[in-house]
């Protein structure tokens, strides 16, 4: 089966819009960048999972998960659960001087990472909304050249993780202080609480 550019070019721009917006995962992946902590292991899930959830998606996953109205309520409160624990706890570190050393609630052992990274991953039903429901829709415009499609979805996740994860290194001199990581933790607890609440004011 050929190459076909076109239906790459589409897989590579459609997965750029969805995956490039500042949301949990991101903004996870952006944290633990900056800090150094853990990034290899966090890129490597983060790609991983997206690659599983794009290929569901392509394969027609999202029709179904769409029909399921009880599964979408389920994993809308779970993930907006999740999402608000981990918002107060930012707000918390926020607010502790003792933990400012560290980076607040930075993840710095590889278990803790890779089961962080996991869960927002994997327990943020936006997550599915962008890989297996959208990206799956627009993968049923091409039939022949799905592979192609697939390739450029899937080239845009490894790029985007591994550039944000890796680069985000490059800010660390910034969060030498105390009052930056105080800053990030703020905004972090504000995406995530936030993002639970759009969660369950839209699905829930």
């Amino acid at each position: 089966m050929s190459f076909h550019f076109p239906a790459f070019f589409s897989g590579l721009t459609i997965a750029l819009g969805l995956l490039v917006a500042i949301g949990p995962q991101n903004t996870f992946v952006l944290k633990q960048g900056i800090a150094r902590a853990q990034i290899v292991a966090i890129v490597t899930v983060c790609i991983l999972c997206d690659i599983l959830l794009i290929t569901l998606g392509v394969a027609g996953l999202g029709a179904f998960i769409s029909s399921q109205p009880m599964l979408i309520r389920i994993a809308t409160w779970g993930g907006a659960a999740f999402l608000a624990l981990y918002g107060f706890r930012s707000f918390r570190s926020a607010m502790k001087a003792s933990s400012l050393q560290t980076g607040g609630s930075v993840q710095t052992t590889r278990r803790g990472a890779i089961l962080a990274a996991m869960a927002f991953t994997l327990l943020n039903p936006y997550v599915y909304l962008d890989t297996v429901v959208l990206m799956g829709a627009v993968s049923s415009r091409f039939s022949e050249a799905l592979p192609s499609y697939w390739l450029g979805c899937v080239t845009t996740a490894v790029c985007w993780f591994g550039g944000l994860g890796f680069f985000a290194g490059r800010l660390a001199p910034l969060f030498a202080r105390p009052f930056s990581w105080r800053v990030l933790d703020s905004m972090v607890g504000v995406i995530m609480c936030a993002t639970a609440w759009h969660l369950l004011s839209s699905f829930g």
